[in-house]
């Protein structure tokens, strides 16, 4: 397949570290040339954008996403071909989605599962999370296997889902010190199963039914405690934690205060928990108020998302995903009478970009360079994937967004690219519009219109030992 050449000019590179005014040269999917004024010969079969007035940034990597995830008695809507593609429009070019197997069940085949559904569909690159749902000698075997073999290198627990997902205490240190030796990265969704599965029950017998009861049975101190006491166990151990989708003040300050302790931990918000609140759940309308139920839930006090932004800036809080796993109207309705029976999961994975910079950059909270980190440089550091992906340099891959910052668009369910029927930021007008889409070196979105095709993303390998994160476990190891 002949490579596009391509030369973006006039706009200005913004890195994580520092912004400048330069054309980039593209060949073979791969940055060539950064500098003033380029002029690659020969000119013909050169492909120019034109990026005067515009930035031009590395391309989003969105650290969590959940396409086509069989769940909750469903199926998330988006699949990893409208799912990317939503992404790409969205100005993000790559996606770390999440093999996870049944208790008892293989690592291994989950993750040859979820990789034969994206191969063959995938328009932008991916990589995959494995989750350790139970523990036995098998588990640890195969954690090993996929560290050299598969190229993963992060697993993540959970601590809520009881009888479904969840692990103990014994089973999270015994996976944490597992990580550890294999150079892999622990992730934890940080919620306490018990406390929940005792509260759904009180919900119900008071009658509590609807939306509401989603949130009311697991507030956020049951979020906050579980994160704290991750942080306890993998400290104990000396692994490095990575904490999924940072819902509530209390565990994001959970978090903040661990970090200034000198823990190794990062915390990843989300596009929801950074642009939309849980007083939707009393929402009068049904349906509206189930479209906003995931798990943790978001949070009734509408502070938090400029909490969670602030902290974000200041680098309390390192990465951002979405954790899209949009299930329609008709699927959410599962739960119409129970609302522990309500699937959950929202959208997200077109609309992070746009909403952070809105409410992050436009509002003042953070510059360009820091935006820059939180939607991919540091998801690309911790993830071992640095400087592949994550910065606009020489030998860098090919994944370019021209962003405008002076456009507005209004996010709508009836103009997404998600297979959704309902978004949870409608309406919302967001400063900060992908005006071109660059993928492995190819023009795969400009102004509205897709030039891709399913399978042209692919799977990326991600080396142990992130070095980001294990120099200083390391070093502590040593001393």
């Amino acid at each position: 397949l002949a490579q596009q050449r391509l030369l973006i000019k006039g706009g200005k590179v913004v890195n994580d570290d520092c912004s400048v005014v330069a054309d980039v040269y593209v060949e073979d999917g791969v940055v060539q040339q950064v500098g003033p004024n380029l002029n690659p010969e020969p000119p013909a079969g050169l492909v120019v954008l034109d990026a005067t007035n515009k930035l031009v940034i590395p391309g989003g990597i969105d650290t969590h996403t959940h396409m086509q995830f069989p769940f909750m008695g469903s199926r998330s809507k988006d699949d990893f071909y409208t799912g990317t593609k939503a992404a790409i429009a969205g100005g993000t070019t790559m996606i770390i989605d999440f093999a996870i197997p049944q208790k008892g069940c293989s690592l291994i085949e989950a993750f040859d599962k979820w990789k034969s559904w994206a191969d063959p569909k995938v328009c932008c690159d991916y990589a995959l999370h494995v989750a350790v749902t139970w523990w036995s000698n098998k588990v640890k075997e195969e954690m090993k296997s996929l560290v050299q073999n598969k190229g993963v290198n992060s697993f993540k627990m959970f601590m809520a889902y009881k009888d479904l997902y969840m692990v103990n205490d014994e089973e999270l240190y015994a996976a944490f010190s597992c990580c550890k030796e294999l150079g892999a990265v622990a992730q934890v969704h940080a919620e306490n199963g018990e406390l929940i599965a005792q509260g759904a029950k009180k919900m119900l017998a008071m009658g509590i039914t609807g939306p509401e009861g989603h949130e009311l049975c697991r507030p956020e101190d049951v979020e906050a405690e579980a994160t704290q006491r991750a942080i306890t166990i993998a400290n104990a151990v000396n692994c490095p934690l990575f904490v999924v989708h940072v819902m509530s003040k209390s565990a994001a300050r959970v978090i903040s205060n661990a970090r200034r302790e000198g823990k190794v931990v990062y915390g990843e918000p989300i596009a929801a928990s950074l642009g939309t609140d849980g007083t939707n759940y009393w929402n009068k309308d049904w349906a509206h108020a189930a479209a906003y139920v995931m798990g943790p839930p978001l949070r009734p006090d509408p502070s938090t998302p400029g909490f969670l932004m602030n902290l974000l800036a200041n680098d309390d809080l390192s990465v951002t995903g979405t954790d899209n796993c949009t299930f329609d109207i008709c699927q959410k309705a599962l739960g119409k009478d129970d609302f522990t029976k309500i699937p959950n999961g929202v959208n997200g994975v077109e609309d992070r970009m746009s909403v952070i910079w809105e409410k992050g950059v436009y509002s003042g909270k953070m510059d360009e360079n820091r935006f820059v980190a939180v939607t991919s440089t540091n998801a690309a550091k911790i993830f071992n994937l640095y400087p592949k992906k994550g910065r606009i340099a020489v030998g860098a891959d090919a994944d370019i967004v021209i962003w405008d910052p002076k456009a507005t668009r209004t996010i709508s369910a009836k103009t997404h690219h998600q297979a959704n029927n309902f978004n949870i930021f409608e309406g919302m007008i967001c400063h900060g519009v992908p005006v071109a889409t660059v993928s492995r070196g190819k023009v795969v979105y400009e102004g509205g219109a897709f030039n891709v095709t399913a399978g042209e993303g692919k799977y990326v390998s991600r080396p142990p030992f992130p070095p980001y994160v294990y120099k200083r476990v390391r070093q502590r190891e040593q001393v």
